[in-house]
């Protein structure tokens, strides 16, 4: 992705992606009758080149869109879509008062919550400021962690939560705990924040199922980088993506306290049902089964309910660290990776460009026995969504490789990136409609976003796919009950070309 917000593209939508956010099991639409494989793209609105348009929220009060603008300024646009038809830009919020740029933005109940990263020194605990959506008058300033990259609601608007990563300085003389700060907003704005220090004690244990943990001082809080959040709809429960560390975190927030951290193993792509397209070279779309593995690494992440089961879903985009003191990631043909001999009895034909020779493995993981070749090669990402237990973490299904053949399908599979994550799924936001539970999933790389009744959390169907702007970021949804159309609709944030696209479903 060109700048992770966080993704996949959240809440509302946030591809995460996401990242705005307050997110899904809205109230049941009882009397529109929608289908939700009938979107169609009803306005547009570009506010700016490269960075323009990350993340949006949106204010039933007033009717706006508030958009993440760093393209050359760093700023908030406001955006009118009393007529989603011709979103209209009215102003911008300023932030270089705050000495942040800002990576998300969520509303609650008339304000606009704002997660920004220190501008003096990106390792310098971030701060959420406040405003109000119809004067945009500042209402309050808070310090959280370092590098808060998303930042949402609670449901019931009594926390503001931001996802921090934390991430380390290019020599990692600094690196800053990642963690999850809890704003309490009826008690004055008072602010908890977590780490994951207490974690420690299960390392091997997490390791032992693809939980990563790799870095130059190998100090597990530091090491750990939150991505996204997503809420429960009754407000006491929150997730969060571990993205470089292939994890979840489940979040008590009665408590205030991190309950606990589920890795996410491997997937397998020696499975025809998982065959990829691998190779960039090969002058050709071919999807075949590898001797691989894929860590999931999710992105944005959002929930949803179905008989009284919680589930989460994920956007599997997948991310390296590549520092000038620690690099995690290179290319199978490269002199340095050397394969097993007697796993890999065909090494040289692996490694030669148009068959496994271009793709990005993990270079701290795959040699089992310690001899110094790899025994095993795993790659960035899972090249799909994937919908897990909410209690227990257990994963209920994949989307296997149907992203990049539907992509292929639709003719918008990028070849160039076969390589590198494919479709590069970045957000997911789960929207009841009717009733039925629909996800919205964000492909960064192909400049679309697809639409699957999740209804039957085990078995998806597959709606429909549409065209985004370039390297959609943030997925917004907004429900038929607040919608100025009275119909539901989605924002697409796309921070490639700046554009930002309404789209809105026909009934039935």
């Amino acid at each position: 992705m060109i700048k992770k917000s966080v993704a996949v593209l959240a809440a509302l939508f946030l591809l995460v992606g996401c990242e705005s956010n307050s997110d899904s099991n809205e109230t049941p639409e009882e009397t529109i009758n929608e289908n939700p494989s009938t979107f169609k793209e009803i306005g547009s609105l570009t506010i700016g080149g490269t960075g323009a348009a990350e993340i949006s929220a949106y204010d039933e009060i007033t009717k706006k869109i508030f958009t993440v603008n760093n393209s050359s300024a760093n700023k908030i646009d406001v955006i009118d879509i009393s007529d989603p038809s011709k979103p209209t830009l009215l102003t911008s919020i300023d932030l270089t008062l705050y000495s942040g740029a800002a990576n998300s933005v969520a509303v609650f109940n008339g304000k606009l919550a704002v997660a920004l990263e220190s501008t003096i020194n990106k390792q310098d605990p971030g701060k959420v400021v406040v405003f109000d959506t119809s004067s945009y008058a500042f209402v309050k300033e808070v310090t959280v962690g370092a590098l808060p990259d998303m930042i949402t609601y609670s449901h019931d608007g009594k926390f503001i939560l931001t996802a921090n990563e934390g991430e380390p300085n290019d020599t990692y003389s600094q690196d800053p705990d990642g963690s999850v700060s809890i704003i309490d907003v009826a008690s004055g704005y008072a602010v908890t924040t977590l780490n994951f220090a207490s974690f420690s004690s299960q390392l091997s244990v997490l390791k032992s199922k693809a939980f990563r943990i790799a870095s130059p001082t190998n100090n597990f809080a530091a090491d750990i980088e939150p991505e996204y959040i997503t809420v429960s709809a009754d407000s006491k429960t929150a997730w969060v993506t571990l993205q470089e560390n292939n994890g979840i975190a489940k979040i008590d927030l009665v408590t205030k306290k991190i309950t606990q951290v589920f890795p996410l193993g491997y997937k397998d792509y020696s499975l025809a049902e998982n065959a990829i397209d691998i190779s960039d070279k090969d002058a050709a779309v071919a999807f075949n089964p590898w001797k691989l593995k894929g860590m999931f690494q999710p992105d944005a992440i959002s929930n949803f309910e179905v008989n009284k089961v919680q589930y989460i879903v994920t956007a599997n985009e997948g991310d390296a660290r590549e520092y000038s003191a620690f690099t995690d990631v290179r290319r199978i043909n490269h002199a340095s990776v050397i394969l097993d001999p007697t796993i890999f009895p065909n090494a040289a034909a692996l490694k030669a460009d148009a068959s496994m020779g271009r793709l990005n493995i993990n270079t701290k993981m795959g040699d089992t026995d310690g001899d110094g070749d790899f025994d095993e090669l795993v790659g960035f990402g899972a090249r799909s969504f994937s919908i897990w237990n909410g209690a227990t973490g257990q994963l209920v299904f994949d989307s296997k490789n149907e992203l990049d053949k539907k992509a292929q399908e639709f003719g918008v599979y990028d070849d160039g990136r076969s390589d590198d994550k494919a479709v590069e799924p970045e957000a997911v936001y789960v929207a009841k409609m009717g009733d039925k539970q629909i996800l919205f999933v964000g492909l960064e790389r192909v400049d679309a976003f697809m639409v699957y009744d999740v209804s039957n959390p085990a078995a998806p169907k597959y709606l429909q796919t549409l065209k985004t702007g370039d390297a959609p970021e943030g997925l917004l949804f907004i429900p038929a009950s607040k919608s100025p159309t009275k119909r539901s609709l989605v924002v697409v944030s796309s921070e490639g070309d700046g554009s930002v696209k309404i789209y809105q479903p026909d009934l039935n």
